[in-house]
């Protein structure tokens, strides 16, 4: 294992301001000028979601949505309602990216009150793509892919009758959208802010940034304790999002102070963005240093690096998002020209050193 970093980083200690408190269902803490913190429950192992209700003078703007869920619309409208009125509408829904608890409540919210979608194209259209697939049986090319990652009969099936589930994750979006692009800037809270995009986690992800406030609205480009997920799918199987994503940080890295007030999506809003954001970077270099090392004893198949990359056993729910995190590992260190990739006669990939 000479010459390979093994070493987990060191957990950066980050300042939360406002503790280990949450807002409660339907109400809302305030974090700084004209921003309200909203906190809406989610169906899977992260509990909740942030969301980010902003007081525009004479309307009202609303970052991220959370889930379709019926306790979720009814704590939005207990916390609309006395709100929003005539002379003060809720004018914006923006979208940090397609992913269903972001977007999911973003169509029935703009229906319900007559809002304006805000999101990138990138994420607007993919989002429009999957929710098609609802009804439509897996596509051979996915099997394919996860035959080639190694996945046994009884995985195969599952994703069969998991295809085309994205769709009843997400209420009806509307039929067209206001464009957010990297570099745009925009009034919110009563102050300018800039539109900083991130690659990687999702195809076209939109942070937002008030250097006048000093805080920026990450999304899942930035959280403080746990590492957003970053896959290869079957739709795009050569791609490198490992890439993106790093690159993505070092760009936020440049971009943001280091005091700058995060608004995460999930965990707490926090301070001490510079060592968050080189931890993560410097957390998937020792991923990928650890599959090299492993890769001098043989070649690996995709199932063989989980206990490498995540340093436990993957549950059975967990195999899908693990297989994608480790293809894009695996992806990366093939376009670093590092690693090769082996067609088994068995149908596996394997990955050697190259």
């Amino acid at each position: 294992m000479d010459g390979f970093q093994t070493k987990t980083p060191k957990r950066p200690n980050l300042d939360y301001p406002h503790g280990d408190v949450r807002p409660g269902l339907a109400e809302a803490i305030k974090v700084a000028p004209g921003i309200e913190w909203v906190s809406m429950p989610l169906p899977f192992s992260l509990k909740f979601i942030n969301l980010w209700l902003i007081d525009d003078g004479d309307s009202w703007t609303i970052v991220d949505t959370g889930m379709p869920l019926k306790e979720t619309r009814d704590a939005w409208k207990a916390l609309l309602d006395t709100r929003v009125t005539p002379e003060k509408p809720l004018k914006r829904v923006m979208v940090t990216h397609m992913h269903p608890d972001h977007v999911g409540c973003a169509g029935w919210l703009c229906y319900k009150y007559g809002a304006e979608l805000w999101m990138s194209r990138l994420e607007y259209t993919t989002c429009r793509m999957l929710v098609s697939d609802t009804g439509r049986e897996a596509p051979q090319a996915g099997i394919d892919f996860y035959r080639r990652a190694g996945w046994n009969d009884a995985q195969i099936d599952n994703y069969k009758e998991r295809f085309g589930g994205f769709g009843r994750g997400v209420s009806q979006m509307p039929d067209s959208f206001r464009r957010l692009a990297d570099g745009d800037t925009l009034q919110m809270a009563g102050e300018t802010w800039e539109v900083v995009m991130g690659n990687g986690h999702s195809p076209e992800h939109s942070c937002l940034y008030s250097p006048a406030l000093s805080v920026v609205i990450s999304g899942d480009q930035l959280l403080p304790r746990i590492s957003s997920n970053v896959s290869v799918h079957p739709t795009e199987p050569e791609a490198d999002p490992l890439l993106d994503w790093m690159m993505s940080c070092e760009k936020l890295l440049a971009h943001l102070p280091e005091n700058v007030l995060v608004l995460p999506a999930h965990n707490e809003p926090f301070r001490g963005a510079h060592a968050r954001l080189r931890h993560l970077i410097d957390g998937h270099e020792t991923a990928l240093s650890r599959l090299k090392g492993r890769m001098h004893k043989g070649p690996l198949t995709v199932m063989d690096t989980f206990t490498s990359l995540f340093g436990r056993a993957i549950q059975p729910d967990e195999v899908g998002m693990a297989s994608g995190e480790a293809i894009a590992h695996l992806n990366c260190m093939i376009h670093r020209g590092e690693v090769v990739r082996i067609a088994g006669e068995d149908g596996v990939d394997r990955y050697a050193l190259a």
